[in-house]
């Protein structure tokens, strides 16, 4: 017996290594398992070796503890694939952190073995499926985070008992929150945010004592917020937002001894806001300093009991409330703002001069109210404000100078008042500056000169004043600049091309002035671009076909002005257009089938152009076209079936044009339109009864066409008014007098007379051939009898002369400076390039030199002087004809020429102020490319290929490019 007890004592240590290891041997397997169940793209997990003698408690993210796996953290790996089941036979795990992975499949119920398992976190993965009811079995889970899943299902009612945190938020899970969770008593926090949970919040959580943190934002929960959860006296953070939760809100809540935050924005909450929101009205020190009541319905506040209000509260936000009254006087007792937000509510009078009192406040909001008088100058007082926002008003006189002292501002919002005068030059002051905001108020003067200086700004909006003269050139300085609104004011002249040095800009609004001339080519160099609004100006040249290259453009509205040329078709590559306008203008042309290619398109404007050629099918590839104005124009053909297929149409306006054939009886399937105007074209045929099963139509107009038939009767009945069919002389029935009877009788009356005259004109003609086949004959018989008396004298050829309309540099018969349009003569051409010096030479290439000529009066050309005997003069007149007569607007044009002793070929043309290409390149490599960016470089290979093209279609010969 000692011997068998001695052997026992002596192997005992042999038996748990052997156990040991076999136990090791388990983990690795389980481990290398879990590897090659995933896709791991970095190699994060290579070193994972087997044969490694500490593996696998040296292998990276994993963790141990007396030669036992009891940690596995892998976050941020891109780690994909599923979860092995085989971890859960490491059975010694206490923790698993495997977030921000791109992991899939469903949370194993096979890790409900791991029973001393403390953390699980989950979170930032794709996990599907269900939460596994099992792991209410891991009794010692403290930590469960499956947040930013794709998890769905209900919320299991049985959950660890010993949980502290439970972060369920970002899946689908639906169902009512389990009153179950009231049981897990250790609760610390709760987030079940953008879910899909309704039914009420259950009231039994209000017994969660320990329960820090109640996060429910976003879901479909209703009811009303439970006062029980009063009784949670440890609440630090309670989060309700974008709910549907009703009635008030109890007071008890706001007034708990620990709340910090309390969040309950997007709901249906009414009623009055408790004073112990603002003010702490119990015995224990005030804790509230973020409260978030904005989008509900509240009414009014209730203000403090007592004259002094105790309070730590920092951020009040209560916007887009109903919210009436007078701005409450106690509020400027509590100093501790730094956040007011009493925007969008019904707040009227004046503001407090106390407001002043507020003078840690960084941040205040009071737009969209009926304050009144003026902005009290105590504002002043508030040193840190940052943002300053009193839009929507009906604050009056001169804008506040003082504004301009408070240096630290970046937003100013005064727009949609009534303030009049003159920007204040103190605003130049507000360096920091980023959105200024004047819009919708009376101010005068020219553009405000001092806001030049603002290099900060990133938003100016100045719209709907009364401003005048013209947009400075300056503006270009503001190269931050993302939004510019000058719209709705006076200002005249042209659009300053430094505009295309504003790199950022998205939003260019210039619409409702009077500005004229020429778009500045550089804005088709603004890459960022989306918005183009120049409606309603006196904007004139071809529309712009280098907004082609602004791949991000979604609004342009260049309607009424005075735009010519056609529109471009490379406009097709414009897919993120949204909206189209180019009505009201002088465009000439087809309508390029390629804006079938614009697919995201819902409004095109076409109006009151003079565009020809039929309307494209490929109109019909815009599937999500609500508005097509093709009206007033003077297209042709009929009106495609296809345009059925634009399903979301709702305004169809093809009026004033001289479209012919039937209407066609598929648009009917436009089942969302409500206007349909079809007058003044040459349509025919019956009007198709199913237009009358377009139950939204509320609009319509047939009128001076060709139509003939009856009215259908459903459709008369509904448009009573016989104007909108009227000048159709075959149509007939309500709303119309003439009755179909009357037309039919009529028809066969016309038909008898159109025979009869048909019979008669058929006579008449017989009768005159032969008359003038006998009176051809005896004629012939004369001539042929006297014979021909003598020949027709040629008369002298005259030589002609090219240069008719030109003016030579000498009276004489002597060399001659031959210019198409201009008067200049040789010698005041001479004196123009200094006698050809060589300061005046501006490129210098194998056919010459070309100098810059600078006449008396202004006009400056440049002068190619071609090598001396490189042509003979014939040949070269003949050729400088020639090239005089080639106009195109990618072509320089050629002004004039000289042929001379001593063999002296000069070619004279506009002057090209901006240099030549190769020069723009090379400042643009030394400058990032900003002289020329793509969208830029774009536009000029189109020009060029489009000049070669009209070279090469004219048979024009030309050298190297």
């Amino acid at each position: 017996m000692p011997v068998l007890l001695l052997l026992l004592v002596f192997c005992a240590p042999l038996l748990t290594c052997a156990d040991r290891t076999a136990v090791t041997v388990v983990e690795i397997q389980a481990l290398t398992s879990f590897k090659l169940n995933l896709h791991d793209p970095v190699g994060a997990l290579d070193g994972w070796d087997p044969t490694s003698p500490a593996a696998p408690c040296d292998w990276r993210g994993v963790a141990c503890m007396n030669g036992r796996v009891t940690e596995l953290r892998l976050p941020r790996l891109q780690l994909g694939g599923r979860l092995s089941d085989r971890l859960s036979e490491l059975r010694m795990l206490r923790k698993i952190s495997l977030r921000s992975n791109n992991l899939n499949g469903t949370v194993p119920s096979s890790l409900s073995k791991c029973t001393l398992l403390r953390s699980l976190f989950l979170q930032e993965n794709s996990f599907t499926g269900n939460l596994p009811t099992e792991i209410a079995n891991l009794t010692g889970l403290q930590i469960l985070n499956v947040a930013l899943n794709r998890l769905s299902g209900s919320i299991p009612g049985l959950l660890p008992l010993g949980l502290k945190a439970l972060d369920l938020s970002s899946n689908a899970f639906s169902g009512e929150i389990p009153s179950s969770l009231a049981n897990l008593y250790q609760l610390q926090l709760i987030n079940l945010s953008y879910n899909q949970l309704s039914g009420e919040i259950p009231a039994s959580l209000g017994e969660l004592q320990q329960l820090q943190y109640l996060w429910l934002d976003h879901n479909l929960l209703g009811g009303t917020l439970p006062s029980a959860l009063a009784n949670c006296s440890a609440l630090l953070h309670l989060s309700v937002d974008g709910n549907a939760l009703t009635g008030v809100i109890p007071s008890a809540i706001s007034a708990l001894p620990r709340l910090q935050v309390m969040s309950l924005s997007q709901n249906n909450f009414t009623g009055s806001i408790p004073a112990s929101v603002f003010c702490n009205g119990s015995v224990h020190a005030p804790s509230l300093r973020i409260v978030h009541l904005s989008f509900n319905g509240f009414v009014d506040f209730v203000g403090p009991e007592t004259s002094t209000c105790i309070s730590v509260l920092q951020v009040l936000d209560i916007q887009h409330n109903r919210i009436r009254g007078t701005f409450p006087l106690w509020l400027t007792d509590v100093t501790t703002l730094t956040v007011l937000d009493v925007s969008n509510n019904a707040l009227f009078g004046e503001v407090p001069p106390q407001i002043g009192n507020l003078f840690k406040l960084e941040v205040l909001k009071m737009a969209n109210n009926s304050f009144t008088g003026t902005i009290p100058v105590e504002l002043k007082k508030c040193g840190f404000l940052s943002v300053v926002d009193f839009e929507g008003n009906e604050f009056g006189g001169e804008v506040p100078s003082f504004l301009g002292d408070v240096t630290g501002l970046k937003v100013l919002s005064l727009g949609g008042n009534h303030f009049s005068g003159s920007v204040p030059v103190s605003f130049g002051n507000l360096s920091y500056l980023e959105m200024l905001s004047l819009w919708g108020n009376r101010l005068t003067g020219s553009m405000p000169e001092m806001i030049m200086s603002l290099n900060n700004l990133t938003i100016l909006d100045l719209s709907g004043n009364k401003f005048t003269g013209q947009v400075y050139a300056s503006i270009g300085n503001l190269n931050k600049l993302t939004v510019l609104n000058l719209s709705g004011n006076g200002f005249s002249g042209k659009i300053p091309s430094s505009l295309g040095n504003l790199f950022k800009l998205t939003t260019l609004d210039l619409s409702k002035q009077n500005l004229s001339g020429e778009l500045p080519l550089e804005l088709s160099g603004l890459p960022s671009l989306q918005v183009v609004a120049l409606q309603e100006n006196k904007l004139s040249g071809d529309v712009p076909e280098g907004f082609s290259s602004l791949t991000s453009l979604q609004y342009v509205n260049l309607s009424s002005n005075a735009f010519s040329g056609s529109i471009p078709e490379n406009y097709g590559f414009l897919r993120s257009l949204l909206v189209l306008s180019l009505s009201g203008n002088d465009i000439t042309g087809a309508i390029p089938s390629e804006i079938g290619n614009c697919s995201g398109i819902e409004i095109l404007e076409l109006g009151s152009n003079s565009l020809v050629g039929r309307i494209p099918a490929d109109l019909s590839r815009l599937t999500f076209l609500r508005v097509l104005d093709l009206s007033g124009n003077n297209l042709t053909g009929d009106l495609p079936e296809e345009i059925s297929k634009c399903s979301g149409l709702t305004t169809l306006l093809v009026d004033h044009n001289h479209l012919s054939g039937d209407i066609p009886g598929s648009l009917w399937n436009l089942a969302n339109l409500t206007m349909l105007d079809l007058s003044a074209n040459n349509l025919s045929g019956k009007i198709p009864n199913n237009l009358s099963m377009i139950s939204g139509l509320v609009f319509l107009n047939v009128s001076g066409n060709n139509l003939d038939g009856e009215i259908p009767p459903t459709l008369g009945s509904r448009f009573s008014n016989p104007d909108v069919f009227t000048d159709n002389p075959g149509l007939c029935g309500k709303p119309l007098d003439t009755k179909c009877e009357d037309i039919n009788n009529g028809k066969d009356r016309k038909k008898m007379i159109v025979l009869v005259v048909v019979v008669a004109c058929g006579a008449f003609v017989l009768v005159l051939f032969c008359c003038f086949y006998v009176f051809s004959l005896l004629r012939w018989r004369k001539r042929l009898k006297r014979g021909v008396s003598g020949e027709k004298k040629k008369s002298p050829a005259r030589a002609s002369s090219g240069t008719s309309g030109g003016r030579s540099s000498s009276e004489s018969g002597g060399p001659k400076l031959v210019m198409f349009n201009t008067k200049v003569t040789l010698a005041e051409t001479i004196e123009a390039t200094r006698q050809f010096d060589e300061e005046n030479v501006l490129s210098r290439t194998r056919y010459g030199l070309v100098f810059k000529a600078c006449y008396n009066d202004g006009m400056v050309l440049s002068i190619r002087r071609l090598q001396d005997g490189s042509l003979d003069e014939n040949m070269f007149r003949k050729e400088a004809e020639s090239l005089g007569k080639v106009k195109h607007r990618n072509l320089t044009v050629l002004r004039g020429y000289y042929a001379g002793p001593p063999d002296m070929r000069l070619l004279v043309y506009d002057y090209m102020p901006n240099g030549n290409l190769a020069t723009l390149l090379q400042e643009a490599s030394h400058q990032d490319g900003h002289v020329l960016n793509w969208p830029m470089r774009h536009l000029i290979a189109l020009g060029i290929a489009r000049g070669l093209g009209f070279l090469h279609q004219s048979s024009m010969v030309h050298g190297n490019v």
